[in-house]
């Protein structure tokens, strides 16, 4: 565990280094748990909203994309249950005055228990070698039915007071495991007490004509509300999606890991409307479509998971979750949930305005039913960060820092590097970057030795390096450098927009979804 959470601190500190991520406002020593983009973040960040808004709106037909305001009527958040019961259940340490989630101390005492299942696995299978059974081990072996016997004990009463809203019970479970504070050592906890996320802040001329407004938990109620302008304008017919991308924010009081759980995020969320009674059938559509879209960026089909739903929303009849293997282990990057009628009836119910779709297939009106798929853009970013981050021995003591991305999403595509700073090199460079820049984000790097420019390009992730050297003068050829294999080919500079394009581009990537 202190080795993952020393890769974690190390994949941090890198971010930083090589301006990916920083601490939002560190010359004031920083904001808790909000963060900035630096100049190659923000274009691995726009690549990958890129990737799902294209597969989204490009690849289907009938999904569109609409950005709503971040500022909206009180009332839709009363609506949409938020204002009551959009809260988190905390409990603090009377020792170390450190406050935190009673559900996240308890998933963590039950992640404790699967971690020495897999420890025992693991001495298992090196032991045991090729002709191990893992499937008969986990079965059979007395030490891990133990550990999955308390594992399921306290799964089931967790999800039972989770399920019952039970706040007394959450409190019990933390004293009858005995769960210490990570800082004090010590169980002296206080009552478990529901905490609302919701920031508020006030909108209107004068103190005594404000009114209360939230900044929106989610994007989601931008796209309901916004249902019958789309369907109209567009005239849209069930089944039909609407797509946005936007900023949502939420006062969370555990927030941690990195940009895992932030206060100010980036959500990507789709709302499908269908006709009530085919939810299920568009639940595992979306359920399937999506897993393809994460694995079709090739970081490892075997960190993906599904984590279905114990306890669903009070808005949904099926939920799950596409959990990814961070440092930290599996964790949610993406939701696919059957939301219902609920959103739509309520602000039907609350507007008094008719929210409804004419069916002339069936020459009625109903409320659609939606289906939502929600990805965090930060989180999807710490998982391709993370998972291409690799610290590479090449032998003889040599050593490399690389960022294996995906060419389509990579922040920068091509870096020209002139041999050396004279001899009309530099300006060569320079003609070639200019020629390509129109396709693809490419960079002149000049400083330093060839070497250290290779490692540099490696550290941010750049798929190819171009160097032109005195060769390019004569014959109009520069050697391209590709970087995981860190292979060398000699290639005419009239074809590197060709040869880059099928590398690179984000078509290829969005073929794979078809």
């Amino acid at each position: 565990m202190a080795k993952q959470e020393d890769v974690f601190k190390t994949i941090i500190a890198h971010a930083k280094e090589y301006g990916f991520v920083f601490q939002s406002s560190e010359i004031y020593d920083g904001l808790s748990a909000v963060y900035d983009y630096g100049q190659n973040g923000v274009e691995l960040k726009n690549n990958i909203k890129r990737y799902w808004w294209e597969s989204m709106t490009m690849l289907h037909d009938n999904i569109v994309g609409i950005d709503s305001a971040i500022f909206m009527h009180p009332t839709i958040w009363k609506a949409s249950g938020h204002v009551d019961a959009f809260n988190d259940p905390l409990i603090d340490n009377r020792d170390s005055k450190k406050r935190y989630r009673a559900d996240v101390l308890i998933e963590d005492e039950i992640a404790k228990f699967d971690e020495k299942i897999n420890k025992e696995v693991a001495k298992a299978a090196k032991r045991f070698g090729e002709s191990f059974d893992e499937t008969m081990f986990r079965q059979t072996n007395p030490r891990v039915l133990e550990h999955q016997k308390k594992r399921d004990e306290l799964h089931t009463r967790f999800a039972e007071a989770m399920n019952a809203n039970d706040l007394n019970e959450l409190k019990q479970i933390i004293l009858d495991y005995e769960i210490v504070d990570p800082i004090s050592g010590t169980r002296n906890w206080t009552d478990v007490r529901q905490f609302n996320l919701m920031f508020k802040t006030e909108m209107g001329s004068t103190a005594d004509g404000a009114m209360d407004v939230y900044l929106r938990p989610e994007t989601a109620q931008g796209i309901f509300v916004n249902y019958l302008n789309v369907q109209k304008t567009g005239r849209m017919k069930i089944p039909f999606g609407i797509a946005q991308i936007g900023k949502a924010f939420r006062n969370e009081i555990v927030a941690r890991q990195f940009i895992f759980r932030m206060r100010e995020f980036e959500q990507m969320e789709m709302q499908f409307f269908v006709r009530p009674g085919e939810e299920m059938t568009y639940f595992e559509y979306w359920r399937n479509w999506r897993m393809k879209w994460h694995k079709a960026l090739g970081l490892g089909d075997h960190k993906y998971r599904f984590h279905d739903h114990e306890k669903l929303a009070h808005y949904a009849n099926a939920a799950t979750d596409i959990e990814f293997e961070m440092p930290f282990g599996f964790k949610e990057v993406e939701g696919i949930h059957s939301r219902t009628d609920f959103d739509l009836s309520q602000h039907e119910k609350f507007s008094g305005k008719k929210i409804q779709y004419f069916d002339p297939e069936l020459n009625k009106n109903y409320t659609p039913y939606v289906i939502e798929t929600s990805i965090g853009v930060d989180r999807m970013f710490l998982s391709v960060f993370c998972s291409c981050y690799e610290d590479q021995d090449l032998g003889n003591g040599d050593r490399r820092v690389v960022l294996h991305f995906p060419p389509a999403i990579a922040p920068v595509k091509c870096a020209v590097l002139p041999l050396v700073k004279k001899d009309g090199l530099p300006d060569k460079a320079r003609e070639i970057q200019h020629r390509l820049r129109f396709d693809f984000t490419c960079q002149v790097d000049e400083k330093d030795s060839i070497g250290k420019r290779y490692r540099r390009q490696d550290a941010i992730g750049t798929p190819f390096c171009i160097t032109v050297d005195h060769q390019t003068l004569e014959d109009n050829t520069v050697t391209l450098r590709h970087r995981d294999s860190m292979e060398q080919e000699r290639v005419s500079v009239d074809d590197l927009e060709k040869i880059l394009s099928e590398k690179v581009s984000l078509n290829g990537l969005l073929k794979k979804l078809l």
